[in-house]
């Protein structure tokens, strides 16, 4: 089912929104080689409950997911776990993917933070892949198609020699965390479905430094590189209003 929300109901978003804001900017400021990506989840647990809000991931699907964060580290595209045995080293790339509830209102968002000294090729798979993201929120007006968003972001990734992960998509997102339309990476401009005023969306790329061939690890949630090459990922929530796409996850002020 595609929602469409009331202007009230993306003022919900928007709060919803500012949380996971706060979580990526203190992130940002503690990170460092030495922490597990458990010391994480903690953090982003403990700001998402100060707003007696209700962390999205945890104890989703099946098996339940058993953290705030999906956790994700190098060759790791999405879902990591959380866990005290995994420990940030320097030249790691994390990828940190949240969500909050807030009064019935979801927020989804990631960024792909650089640990440390990381190889300058890692560092421009993780700065394009954020920039193949805002290539697509251009597209993300009511009138434009999903495959408008996907073409654009598959072109751009493509142009630098990455992959292009095509089994996970962005999606719809409300009063539920993953709602139709998807949202893919990829696809033929004027295709797709159609965006309209009223609507929320995530537009998440999630590109690799080589094939974008992908295989899930024996704990049926985290989901790697096949070549064990690098992989970035970075997405917002996205409101689609009659003067554009409005993003509620990301800082306007500070550009992040």
């Amino acid at each position: 089912m595609v929602e469409i929300l009331t202007d009230d109901e993306f003022e919900m978003m928007k709060e919803s929104g500012k949380i996971l804001q706060e979580v990526f900017k203190t992130l940002r400021d503690e990170l460092k080689p030495g922490m597990s990506t458990h010391d994480v989840d903690k953090i982003a647990y403990g700001i998402i409950r100060s707003h007696d809000a209700i962390p999205s991931f945890l104890n989703f699907g099946q098996p339940p997911f058993p953290g705030t964060i999906c956790a994700s580290v190098n060759e790791a595209v999405v879902h990591g776990i959380p866990r005290k045995s995994t420990v940030l080293n320097d030249g790691d790339i994390l990828s940190v993917d949240v969500g909050a509830i807030l009064n019935g209102y979801h927020s989804d968002a990631c960024r792909t933070y650089l640990i440390g000294d990381v190889a300058p090729e890692v560092k421009d798979l993780v700065k394009r892949t954020e920039e193949s993201f805002f290539v697509g929120l251009e597209l993300a007006k009511a009138g434009n198609r999903t495959g408008d968003i996907g073409e654009a972001i598959a072109k751009y990734c493509e142009g630098f020699g990455y992959g292009v992960v095509r089994e996970l998509t962005g999606h719809g997102i409300g009063t539920s965390m993953h709602q139709d339309p998807d949202v893919p990476n990829y696809g033929k401009a004027g295709h797709g479905y159609k965006l309209k005023k009223g609507m929320a969306i995530c537009i998440e790329p999630m590109i690799t430094l080589g094939s974008r061939t992908i295989e899930m690890l024996g704990d049926e949630w985290t989901i790697v590189t096949r070549d064990g090459k690098p992989a970035s990922h970075y997405e917002n929530t996205i409101l689609i209003t009659e003067n554009g796409p409005y993003m509620t996850t990301y800082d306007y002020e500070e550009g992040f």
